[in-house]
């Protein structure tokens, strides 16, 4: 039966191959990742691999600030019930960031999205506040996952900044219980994962041709051979083999200093580009998200120390709170140590990307 299985998982990657899901272009790479560990500890990490300075700068958005969709007149409306700490990209897009009720919301590339076509049937939402849209509304995975299943949008993708190419990207939540959903937009259709089990996601191909392959990996088991290209499914497989083997820390203090070895494991060295591979780009930065202590750490590429955010200590009420920014500098350079949530300074909200 073994043997079988194997015979099956490798022609399935065979087909893939042939197929070229593995070779797909994509225009930039990431790994995330979510460490279950001891004591209900849960932490998620995710790297950001990008081809050139992304502009990223932090935000604090407060409770209350009304918001739209961005998608023309028939735009989805709401009002935020969570604040929230976010990294922006080209301050126009949130990429990444956590509520304050602990919900991580992360967007990776995936070449192989497309998205339905706005056609007025339902309000349309630009792929720059997707993730924000889940941070501000849900305390939860579970809450976000009812809703989204309901498609109470449709998600717009626009050009990137200086690029003759759509945005394509898909959608990662976490929770402070250990809940994942991965959501992405197949043939126009939306596409949801949902359980403990899908701790990691990174690239191209599509995440289920991705659990395929790594299935491959386990059975030949990771102390034996990981694969060791900066691929998106090596990343995969070395991501999902290192998050299970790191110890279960009693100490938050060592659980973190694991996961930052993982994520660090997944990236790619700076400088680093393969023209003919453009799936795979430098990492510029990497976060981590300690769910129980509600700490969002960052980590440049380019400064030496790592620094982090106590959710805890920010006021988010919606009379009282203000959006504030933490400017990064070019390539994010500006170097902070320790707690930074005093350091941010209040700030004009970035416009989102639209129609």
């Amino acid at each position: 039966m073994i043997a079988f299985r194997r015979r099956f998982v490798t022609v399935s990657i065979a087909a893939l191959l042939a197929s070229g899901a593995l070779l797909a272009p994509a225009a930039k790479a990431c790994t995330r990742l979510v460490y279950l560990g001891a004591g209900d500890q849960v932490i998620t990490a995710r790297s950001m691999d990008w081809a050139r300075d992304i502009g990223t700068n932090l935000w604090i958005f407060p409770r209350g600030i009304k918001r739209s969709g961005e998608a023309g007149p028939n735009s989805a409306q709401w009002t935020a019930r969570y604040g929230s700490v976010i990294a922006s990209a080209y301050d126009i897009a949130t990429s990444d960031g956590v509520n304050e009720a602990g919900l991580v919301a992360n967007v990776l590339w995936l070449a192989e999205s497309t998205y339905p076509k706005l056609d007025g049937g339902r309000p349309g939402l630009a792929l720059s506040l997707w993730p924000q849209y889940v941070l501000d509304n849900f305390a939860n995975v579970q809450e976000a996952v009812a809703a989204l299943a309901k498609e109470p949008f449709t998600v717009v993708t626009a050009q990137l900044p200086d690029e003759n190419r759509l945005a394509t990207v898909h959608l990662s939540l976490s929770d402070k219980s250990g809940d994942s959903a991965i959501i992405e937009y197949i043939d126009g259709k939306q596409v949801i994962h949902h359980g403990r089990q899908y701790q990691v996601m990174t690239n191209s191909p599509t995440f289920d041709q991705q659990l395929a392959l790594n299935a491959y990996w386990k059975q030949i088991g990771g102390t034996v051979m990981l694969p060791g290209t900066n691929r998106a499914a090596d990343r995969f497989a070395r991501a999902s083999f290192y998050v299970d083997a790191i110890p279960k820390a009693e100490n938050p203090v060592e659980a973190i200093a694991s996961v930052f070895g993982v994520i660090r494991n997944a990236s790619v060295p700076y400088g680093i580009t393969t023209p003919d591979q453009p799936n795979i780009s430098s990492t510029r930065w990497r976060t981590v998200v300690d769910h129980k202590r509600k700490l969002y750490f960052f980590e440049s590429a380019l400064t030496p120390n790592v620094f982090w955010v106590d959710l805890t200590k920010i006021d988010f009420s919606a009379d009282k709170g203000t959006v504030q920014k933490l400017d990064l500098g070019p390539g994010q350079s500006n170097t902070f140590s320790g707690e930074v949530h005093d350091r941010f300074r209040p700030s004009e909200p970035f416009k989102f990307l639209g129609l």
